[in-house]
């Protein structure tokens, strides 16, 4: 069974705009990464938000997903990643950790699901020697994705834990597609938009 988490509860300090509301291809950030998760083959997508959860959840009316609420969102980001793996279905085989300002394509997406392996604690996507988001983290570490803590540096940390046991795969050119400010997202739109064509 394939997991996925989308974490969407930030303040979005320095875009200076909700990060999940942006537009990318003509719909809401999220809601195109909720549609990229289903058809890469995903069985549940849970979208845990804090800041503005009423004006986000919005944007998902009609489209199947659970919303979590992080009410202490503004504490860090292990506190959002704990609250989305408690509601992660305890069968889940690959649960794929996917932070909002990360967007993907349903190919890169299926992919990672694919790469992982029964004997893998996750699979982290690679290019050029480097490692990069988003990752799936094995069903099986489901209790410490539960347990993650900002002071121990949360999913980083726990990775760090099983680094002996993991796979990588090629994730092309989009490995590094993020963004913090407005510079940032109108490139990795223009980036992501030439490449997905």
């Amino acid at each position: 069974m394939n997991s996925a988490i989308i974490l969407a509860a930030g303040i979005s300090q320095r875009m200076g705009t909700l990060k999940p509301l942006l537009d990318w291809g003509g719909q809401p950030l999220v809601r195109y990464e909720v549609e990229q998760f289903w058809q890469a083959g995903a069985d549940e997508v849970i979208v845990v938000l804090g800041y503005r959860a009423d004006d986000v959840s919005r944007q998902l009316r009609g489209i199947p997903c659970r919303i979590m609420f992080n009410p202490r969102f503004q504490l860090g980001r292990a506190g959002s990643l704990r609250i989305g793996a408690k509601a992660a279905n305890r069968d889940a085989d690959r649960i794929l950790v996917q932070d909002v300002d990360q967007p993907r394509p349903a190919s890169f997406l299926r992919t990672l699901y694919e790469a992982h392996t029964p004997e893998a604690d996750y699979t982290i996507p690679v290019h050029n020697g480097r490692h990069g988001h988003p990752v799936v983290v094995a069903g099986r570490l489901r209790e410490e994705l539960m347990r993650a803590d900002d002071a121990t540096e949360g999913l980083r940390g726990i990775l760090r834990a099983h680094h002996d046991r993991h796979t990588e795969v090629d994730a092309g050119d989009l490995l590094d597609l993020t963004f913090n400010t407005p510079e940032e997202y109108q490139a990795a739109r223009d980036r992501f938009f030439a490449a997905v064509r």
